[in-house]
Parts: structure tokens; sequence; C-alpha cells
């Protein structure tokens, strides 16, 4: 396989040569079906294969440890080659497990990995919490045990005492800027510490010792665009390359469904009715599954891409990623960094707020002033309590301007 990227017989003996001489094979199949470009596959082998005579004179044959890759890394005296070796040779642990011999941390590094295991534990089976939202009470959990270890070393949690929780409250309320930020921060505690007290950590539920935060949910408006941005930003998109078709019908998806940066993400090609006009949103935030209408020109946009440009890989997903390896987004950034990229390619100024939600905040700001009836929004963005969509209300300024009372004797 090393053929199809090299054709010099020196440089395939090369390749062939060193400790991982007899893998370098399987690693050039493992690029080409992963659907790496011949650049991207000839530099990687490459790096593998430098790598591959170096540790060829420390051990041999033999399976290759954590110490020999650290020697190696420590080579490089720059930081982009040691990353570009890094990026590589995890390439090659994948491919052969048994030549690369991990080091596994042991439990003494970090002392506090059985309990926040637990704790994950708690807040899946107990409290039920979604893996994106459990990360960040996690967190929370973490950075309460990080204070706790620093400022009383040696301490077990049965000595944790309110006077400590205070203490650590108000250090973490002191780092948070905003009053979402320090609500979330005083929550996280709270749910740590009552899992203290459920698992038998602690013999008080300390929880009622965090402060309450004052946080009013409806005090400030959604971040929008727009419409005419929206518009603009869709229309500036050209239709020559695979990933701007693609990425149109991304916006536009987006923009005309309201659904999240997950939703779109979990979306399957057998999702889509297209007599119907309809889309199978999958396992939403609430919970459930909904239908979302599938406009003409949205509709237009997805075959397009479907038929013309969506790369030619086995995967069940409807949006995949260009960039190798070829398959569907794993996470919420390639999506956000479309959106933002094409909103400022379409000239629309973005500030810290951007991505699949900006679109989704513009969506309903858009059907509450066109006198969208707030049922039929809430049901459209998958909410499942109205009170959630009455934020919308408040940027129809006009419309809540006709409602208002006169002013105690003023003009009638």
């Amino acid at each position: 396989m090393l053929e199809f990227y090299f054709s010099y017989k020196g440089v395939l003996k090369r390749l062939r040569s060193g400790a991982l001489g007899d893998e370098m094979d399987r690693l050039a199949e493992h690029f080409f079906t992963l659907g790496y470009k011949r650049a991207t596959a000839k530099s990687y082998l490459s790096r593998i294969a430098h790598f591959s005579q170096f540790a060829g004179t420390r051990c041999g044959p033999m399976p290759i440890h954590q110490d020999v890759v650290d020697s190696y890394l420590r080579t490089f005296t720059t930081d982009s080659p040691r990353i570009g070796a890094v990026s590589a040779l995890g390439h090659a642990r994948r491919v052969a497990p048994e030549r690369l011999i991990v080091s596994v941390p042991s439990k003494e590094d970090d002392p506090d990995a059985p309990l926040l295991a637990s704790f994950s534990d708690y807040l899946h089976r107990v409290r039920g919490l979604e893996p994106k939202t459990r990360e960040g009470v996690l967190l929370g959990g973490r950075r309460f045990l990080d204070w706790f270890r620093h400022h009383h070393p040696g301490q077990n949690l049965e000595t944790l005492t309110a006077e400590h929780v205070l203490a650590a409250a108000e250090h973490r309320l002191s780092l948070s800027a905003t009053s979402s930020s320090r609500t979330a921060a005083t929550s996280h505690i709270r749910t740590f510490l009552r899992f203290l007290c459920w698992a038998g950590h602690h013999h008080q539920d300390l929880a009622r010792v965090v402060p309450r935060t004052p946080y009013w949910r409806l005090a400030h408006l959604p971040p929008r665009l727009a419409w005419d941005d929206v518009r603009r930003a869709i229309d500036a998109i050209g239709a020559t390359m695979p990933v701007d078709i693609r990425d149109r019908a991304v916006l536009l998806l987006l923009a005309t469904t309201g659904i999240r940066n997950g939703e779109l993400r979990a979306i399957r090609l057998q999702d889509i009715d297209w007599r119907a006009g309809e889309i199978f949103v999958r396992r939403t935030k609430g919970k459930r599954d909904r239908v979302a209408p599938l406009l003409e020109e949205t509709g237009a946009a997805l075959a397009d891409y479907i038929l013309g440009a969506r790369p030619k890989v086995e995967s069940p997903y409807l949006f995949l990623s260009f960039t190798p390896p070829v398959g569907p987004f794993k996470c919420a950034s390639p999506v956000s960094r479309i959106v933002r990229k094409r909103l400022r390619h379409g000239g629309v100024e973005l500030g810290r707020v951007g991505g699949a939600h900006l679109l989704r905040h513009s969506l309903a700001t858009q059907l509450v002033r066109q006198r969208t009836p707030i049922n039929e929004v809430a049901d459209l963005l998958g909410h499942r309590s109205i009170n959630t969509t009455v934020l919308y209300v408040k940027v129809a300024t006009s419309q809540l301007a006709e409602v208002a009372l006169p002013f105690p004797g003023g003009v009638a």
C-alpha cells in the first residue's frame, strides 16, 4: 500500500525499516481508508518513519514504550514539528497498539479520580443529566476539590465545614463575570455537596450553606441578527465548490428550522421526508423527538448537497466533514466555525456570541415580529415550556407598544 504514496525504491526501503517498518503498509491503508489527501498522508507517513528509525536504535523489534516516545519528542526544539509528531504517533498507536505501549497513569497521580468517577456516575444514574450538562457540573466539582486540596492540604473531606464551603463559594464567585456564570458556579458546588452527603463522604448536607445568587433570566435581550443580515450571508455563499454547497445547506437548515447544533449533527439521511416536506429531529434537549418543516429552498439546498457534494462514504449521517478523516461532525465546534465563517463572509459583524444558536434566536425573533402565535414558535423550537419562548416577545417592541396602557394623567 505504500506504493500508492511513494514510488522510489530507496524511499520505500527506508520507510519499511526501523521499529515500525512492518506496520507502514497498514498505516498507509489506514490513511487511505480515512480519506486523507495524498500530501497529508505522505506527511504523516514520513513523520512515523522518522520516529521508527529513532525507536529502532533504542528498542529494536521489541514493543515501544512511553519513555522512547518521550525521548523522541524531546528532540524537537520548536512546537510545530512536535505537535505534528504527536498527531502522527496517535495514528500509529491506533493502528498498531501492540507495538506502541502507552503508559497508563496510576491512580496515585490523581487521588480524586475515583471520587469524581463516582460523582459522574451519580449525575448520570441518579440525576439523569445529559453528557454535556454532566461535563459542566463535573468541572464544578473538580474545581471545588482543587480549592479544598490547595487551602487545606492533607485534610479529609469529612472535615469540611460551612466556613470552608462559604470560602470556596466566595472564591468561585470572584472569578465569575456574569450573573449566569455565578449562578452556574454556585449550583455546581451545591450539587457536589449533595453528592458527598448522599454517598456517605460527609455526615451533613452542606449544600444549604451555599449562597443563592440573583439571576433574572428575562433581564436581557437574546443575541440575534437582523433577518436581512441572515439572508445576505446565505446568498453570499457560492455554489461551485462542494464545501460551499454543504455550508449553504447547513445555514439554510439552521435559519429556517431553528434546530440546535447537536440536533443538526444527529440528523440522518433517513430522517428527511421529502414528500411531506419534513425533517425528523432526534433526541432533542428536552429528551423528546419532534418534526420540523422543510421549506422548499432548504429542501433544494439539501438535495444539491446530497446528490452532488456529499462525500461518497458509508455514513448514515446527513452532514459530513470534508477534513480527513471524512465522517460526521463529532462535536459542536466545526458547525459553529462554519456559521461564523459564513456570516463574516456575508459582511455580518459578530461579537463573542455566534454559531447555530445565534441563527436560532434570529429565527424566533423574526417569527414573533411576524405575529406568529407564541405557541407555534415554541413548538418549532422544541420548547417544553412556553415560558422559555416568552423571552422572544421582548424584542417585538412595536407590538408591545400597541398593548401598552396609557400613562395615568396623560393624553388618552
